[in-house]
């Protein structure tokens, strides 16, 4: 025994050193991957209204590109390629990751059909199933479990930011370009990226920043046996440490709900602005890039420190503070959408993302710490496969079919504009009628002015009430969050002891 500690204690006191500047850096290369991998995500949103009308696709299929084509392989791969990256190199995974992803970004650029533009999503989805989970790991193993959501929250700034630029970027090129090149130019700037990562990111030892230095990790890892009986234990008590633990399965189904909510309504917020105000791509690429963008990356910025200051008087507030926030957020959200003008909607699209993304930071942060050190990278995935696949996967189709209805239902019936005449008659009309009607959206060629308007004005009153109905479900997200405050501070304290921490 003594033998044992004296070991432990040299190999404690031989760990790395890595100066605050150097963490910094790294850090940094993650977030710009980060924000690579959401500008691949999301830039569809920004030209999903020049997709839409060149193959005559519906929202629904719109919604299914942004959403569940590519979240169904980026959701199922992520716990294998965790689990990988338990034992083998974080750095190799997440290089390789890039690549793959990248490539198929350029790849969608020569779709000819909606078939191949989703065979090609399922592979971005393939290639960036490979990044969050390493790189939550890697940045626990940098950062000290004090500063662990300010660290996620300042690498989670890379959603807002890819979100901002893809917008910003997606429109000016297709004011200039088509859709094509615009995914094609995307998709160049990750290779460079992972070469850096390659070149200038170290491995640290697993458990490098907890208090033993990592003894109790490398000790844990030894008495591993690599089997699949042994993986499907340890991704069991994983799940046992998210989804049987009260406090923390609230902030799992708040993140979830947020997020369907966030991914469903963003998807259709440029096509919106579009469609409503006829705005060109470019400058729909500013509103929704840099003003949303920013506000959103501030919200995300802020919230990681403030609830790790808040978390200092009661560790409840990692989950009610996103509660406020997300509650907050939500009446913004449907001004935005019920604004008469794009100045007046653009300057209501300033607030949410200041109240709504302080639940980032706090909500990965809480996840890392409530497991083991050498399950950080597979809570990282089990985590996102629940929020992807059911946020990311669902939440645009979702939002894409509820617009599919209600421009149904508007175009059948244009005397009756409300939403919940709109809801309750909700499957009163065949949505193949509008799209015969009005494929993509628009009137066919010789079309009267009329029947070019009532095609117009249904959509548009269709993506506003299909928008809002999304958000909406935002709010049953935040009671979660609530529920979770109450119990956490007791579950992180277990974990803590269960790690053998003070």
């Amino acid at each position: 025994m003594t033998t044992t500690t004296a070991t432990d204690a040299a190999a404690a006191s031989d760990r790395p050193v890595f100066s605050e500047n150097y963490k910094r850096l790294v850090l940094l290369l993650l977030v710009v991957a980060y924000t690579l991998n959401f500008i691949d995500r999301t830039i569809i949103s920004t030209i999903g209204q020049a997709i839409k009308v060149d193959l005559k696709i519906t929202d629904t299929q719109l919604g299914l590109l942004g959403g569940l084509y590519f979240a169904l392989l980026y959701t199922l791969l992520g716990i294998p390629l965790a689990r990988l990256a338990e034992r083998f190199s974080r750095v190799n995974i997440i290089t390789a990751a890039i690549i793959v992803w990248s490539g198929f970004t350029a790849l969608c650029g020569t779709a000819a059909s909606f078939g191949q533009l989703a065979a090609y999503r399922f592979g971005v989805g393939v290639g960036e199933a490979g990044l969050s989970p390493p790189a939550h790991s890697l940045i626990s193993d940098y950062y000290e479990p004090k500063k662990r959501a300010s660290a996620l929250a300042v690498y989670s700034f890379g959603i807002p930011l890819g979100s901002m630029l893809g917008a910003v970027i997606g429109g000016q090129m297709l004011d200039h370009f088509t859709w094509r090149t615009a995914f094609m130019l995307v998709g160049i700037p990750g290779i460079l990226v992972a070469i850096a990562l390659k070149l200038l990111v170290k491995e640290p030892p697993r458990g490098h920043s907890e208090a033993d230095g990592g003894v109790t990790a490398r000790a844990t890892a030894a008495q591993t046996h690599y089997s699949l009986g042994a993986e499907i234990k340890e991704i069991g008590a994983v799940v046992g440490s998210l989804f049987g633990n009260w406090p923390v399965l609230n902030i799992v189904l708040g993140m979830t709900l947020v997020s369907f909510a966030g991914y469903g309504g963003g998807q259709f917020a440029p096509p919106y602005f579009i469609r409503a105000f006829h705005l060109s791509y470019g400058e729909v690429g500013l509103i929704a890039g840099l003003i949303a963008g920013v506000s959103q990356g501030i919200g995300t910025l802020v919230g990681g420190p403030l609830t790790d200051r808040l978390a200092k008087i009661n560790p409840g507030w990692y989950a009610l503070a996103p509660a406020i926030g997300i509650a907050l957020a939500f009446p913004f959200h449907v001004a935005v959408y019920t604004a008469p003008s794009w100045q007046q909607a653009a300057m209501f699209l300033v607030l949410p993302g200041l109240f709504a993304y302080v639940y980032l930071g706090s909500s990965f942060g809480v996840v890392q710490n409530m497991v083991p050190t050498h399950r950080r990278a597979t809570a990282a995935a089990v985590f996102l496969f629940f929020v992807n696949l059911i946020a990311l996967g669902g939440g645009p189709p979702f939002a894409g079919w509820v617009i599919d209805h209600f421009a149904a239902y508007h175009f059948a019936n244009p005397d009756q504009p409300g939403l919940w005449a709109a809801i309750s008659h909700f499957f009163s009309v065949d949505p193949a009628t509008f799209q015969a009607a009005c494929p993509g959206g628009v009137a066919p060629k010789g079309s009267s002015p009329e029947e070019s308007a009532a095609c117009a004005n249904s959509l548009v009153l269709a993506t506003r009430q299909g928008i809002i109905v999304a958000y909406s479900v935002s709010l049953w997200g935040a009671l979660h969050y609530l529920m979770a405050s109450f119990g956490l501070k007791g579950a992180m304290a277990r974990a803590r002891a269960e790690r053998g921490e003070v």
